[in-house]
């Protein structure tokens, strides 16, 4: 299954990388993309095991940025 989710208070481009690398190494995840520009998080995680997977991508994002809050 693959969502777009809206990013808010990503303030930096570097931000946005490291938070799309930590994103991309949870497994389970298909594919990841966080735009910097758009402020959008675009994820695959297969549909299965979405909600675990989900669950575990939102707990590690907030570890590698306080700050930013992904809107569902």
């Amino acid at each position: 299954m693959k969502k777009t989710f809206k990013l808010q208070d990503l303030d930096c481009a570097n931000c946005a990388a490291k938070l799309e690398r930590t994103v991309q190494q949870v497994e389970g995840v298909l594919s990841a993309t966080v735009s910097f520009m758009t402020q959008k998080l675009t994820i695959e995680i297969a549909d299965e095991n979405f909600d675990a997977v989900w669950k575990e991508v939102k707990k590690k994002a907030k570890k590698v940025n306080r700050d930013v809050t992904i809107i569902e």
